[in-house]
């Protein structure tokens, strides 16, 4: 069963946790008890394809999905069709110590595809075991990756209408037409004058206000989120670090029971809150890293117990960061907290009405036994990404490129040579620019067409450009609606005729 955050709703089952997306009183669903696995059944999983550690995890949270249903939503997802690699998520070694996990091979090269795939088909056969009749629509803020996957996920998908908001200048070009360009007869996509921040608060408002459920409900339609506040969204995402332990162990890098440490870039924390289910259900997890850019309202959180979103906001090469209100941390101080709603409830209270909130030492201190924090500015992410290539022919995105500089970091400071993992989380294609200006050492601002930068990054790099990246300059814009920050509202009215 899965319980709110806040203790603002009663106890529901997977599906229904899916089709509702978040508590209709603003708490996040988690599973009222997470599962733990022993050391043999996660050694089994070493040999294992990606698909078969997916039904193993996913078994363990949907007691309400039978074990052929998810046999056959994990094929359909998770193929040859939808991504390029055969591994799917493959591990790459880096050097003696580091390994890249490449979670871009999807239909759209960036992380989310990982649980996008999956997720609506989770969604559709929740809505069926609901026995509803009502259309679900999807509201999605997105800093750049979340809504193409989303809209490539859900689209044509029956019963299901998906609208996507994004910052209105704050994506990388590429980031753009991949949406503007987007097919399907359920999709619309939508520029908002503001922040991601700005796009993420309007869209949880609108779960949480009583006057548009009403509406929807008057029309035979509910809300449902394809962010990672749904739990069908961030439950997938769990399997990867099995499946990126489960490999080291399969090639000899590391023996049973062996900790390592992950480095995740993240914004909204909810690609590293995946990997802390995972350390909580067994996985011999050391160090978790935190990595940020410049944008660190988590850095400063992991260290000082001080979460802040009053602060200057910075747009950076790695925007899918540029984040202030990491909206899963809520998710990992209930679990820190012991399921602590009522101290949960307290805190984005004060987050709402003051703009920050203090964690008492105790809580601190007990993440920082596993939990570290670390941000790079554009500066030292282009560095790592120009030394990373010069010395390995590897080439990160600036996301990855940010972990990895987090990490160097931590390694020099600490002396810690254990085994790591660093997630890859986009393809470097997406942010070529950026890319290549690090590379190079040009300053591109201001000229070339990012379609030739990208030709121009393929000379230089020789790695292959992914199919979702190809020719997208020459499909048609389909989605060209731009609307202020307060507006959020009448554009879902607008879109969807009520």
């Amino acid at each position: 069963m899965y319980i709110s955050s806040r203790g603002n709703f009663h106890p529901v089952t997977a599906s229904e946790a899916i089709c509702l997306g978040m508590a209709p009183g603003g708490g996040l669903f988690v599973p009222e008890k997470v599962p733990v696995l022993n050391e043999k059944t996660i050694s089994d999983m070493a040999g294992q394809r990606y698909g078969e550690i997916a039904q193993t995890i996913l078994e363990l949270y949907l007691d309400d999905f039978s074990g052929e249903e998810i046999k056959e939503i994990v094929a359909q997802s998770y193929n040859q069709e939808n991504f390029d690699h055969p591994d799917i998520a493959p591990v790459v070694k880096l050097d003696q110590h580091t390994f890249i996990l490449e979670l871009w091979h999807g239909p759209t090269a960036a992380f989310k595809d990982m649980a996008l795939q999956i997720m609506p088909r989770l969604l559709v056969k929740s809505v069926q075991k609901r026995g509803s009749a009502q259309e679900v629509i999807i509201p999605v803020a997105t800093s750049g990756d979340t809504g193409k996957a989303a809209l490539e996920g859900f689209k044509n998908v029956p019963g299901v209408k998906i609208i996507v908001f994004y910052p209105h200048g704050g994506v990388s070009r590429v980031q753009e037409l991949q949406m503007t360009t987007a097919e399907g007869d359920n999709v619309a996509v939508v520029a908002v004058k503001g922040n991601f921040d700005d796009c993420q608060t309007a869209v949880k408002k609108l779960f949480t206000d009583p006057e548009f459920n009403s509406l929807f409900a008057a029309h035979q339609m509910t809300f449902s989120s394809a962010n990672s506040i749904n739990w069908g969204r961030l439950l997938p995402q769990i399997i990867y670090y099995f499946w990126s332990y489960s490999q080291l162990l399969h090639r000899g890098e590391i023996s049973q029971g062996e900790k390592i440490n992950v480095v995740v870039p993240t914004g909204n924390f909810g690609n590293i809150l995946a990997c802390y289910y995972a350390f909580l259900m067994g996985l011999p997890v050391d160090k978790l890293i935190c990595a940020s850019n410049e944008n660190k309202v988590l850095t400063d959180v992991i260290e000082t117990g001080t979460y802040n979103r009053q602060r200057t906001f910075y747009k950076t090469i790695s925007p899918s960061m540029d984040i202030l209100i990491s909206s899963n941390f809520e998710r990992f101080l209930f679990e820190i907290t012991g399921h602590d709603e009522d101290k949960i409830s307290l805190w984005y209270q004060q987050l709402q009405d003051q703009g920050a909130f203090q964690v008492e030492d105790i809580y601190r201190a007990k993440w920082q036994e596993f939990l570290l924090g670390g941000f790079a500015t554009d500066e030292e992410t282009k560095r790592e990404i120009k030394t990373t290539f010069t010395a390995s022919g590897y080439v990160l995105d600036t996301h990855t490129g940010a972990g990895v500089a987090v990490y160097r970091d931590y390694v020099e400071k600490s002396g810690d040579r254990r085994k790591t993992i660093i997630d890859a989380t986009a393809n470097p294609y997406k942010f070529n620019r950026a890319v290549l200006e690090a590379i190079s050492g040009q300053d591109l601002s201001g000229q070339k067409d990012e379609f030739a930068i990208l030709e121009e990054l393929h000379q230089v790099t020789k790695m292959p450009i992914h199919s979702a990246l190809k020719d997208l300059d020459q499909r048609p814009v389909r989605h060209q609606r731009v609307i202020e920050k307060d507006q959020l509202g009448t554009a879902v009215r607008d879109i969807l005729g009520i």
